[in-house]
């Protein structure tokens, strides 16, 4: 092996280590209610639609927007995280979170999925974006999927939160296209 290849090879791991950080940091972040690290994990000029562009936007998201006032307690736990380095500054990944909310007496659970997308600047890594997406969230004492897979009580009530998972992972429709529709029936009545 030439010293180029094994300098190749250290910067990737170098670089999946610095990323894997990101979601875990992210996490201690919301959970700790501490703005300042959150949004330093993201891009100077981070897009936060119609909240505007930067940290300082970002900021206001999560700190005064409906983020984090909307729920006390939180636990965000990372359960696992697949990279892909697109380039030596850019990469995409998705990260498993279980989340937990206290929520006006309910104890709300989420499953999630996280699709990120990372940029290097300067030598570090950074959020670019980040895209939840959600299996179902529902207070611990329910079943997900009852009533439906969207049971935080007086949140997230409208289309623009309602599950989007498995049904947007791209090798979903066609796995279950190729099988019996009687068998989708047998398993879920939500499908």
């Amino acid at each position: 092996m030439t010293d180029t290849h094994l300098v190749a090879r250290i910067e990737r791991v170098e670089a999946q280590l610095a990323i894997q950080q990101l979601p875990v940091r992210y996490a201690i972040a919301v959970d700790s209610r501490d703005l300042d690290t959150l949004v330093g994990l993201f891009t100077d000029d981070v897009n936060c639609g119609r909240w505007g562009t930067g940290r300082a936007a970002l900021k206001t998201f999560y700190g005064s927007g409906q983020i984090l006032r909307s729920f006390y307690r939180s636990i965000h736990q990372i359960c696992g995280h697949a990279i892909d380095l697109v380039d030596e500054d850019h990469a995409s990944g998705q990260v498993y979170c279980r989340a937990e909310h206290e929520d006006n007496g309910k104890w709300v659970v989420m499953a999630i999925c996280y699709f990120d997308h990372y940029v290097r600047r300067d030598g570090a890594w950074y959020f670019e974006r980040r895209d939840e997406r959600h299996w179902y969230s529902t207070d611990w004492l329910e079943r997900p999927g009852t009533p439906r897979f969207q049971n935080w009580p007086g949140k997230y009530e409208s289309d623009k939160y309602q599950p989007r998972l498995p049904h947007t992972f791209p090798t979903w429709a066609s796995f279950w296209e190729a099988g019996e529709a009687a068998t989708i029936d047998t398993l879920t009545r939500s499908p």
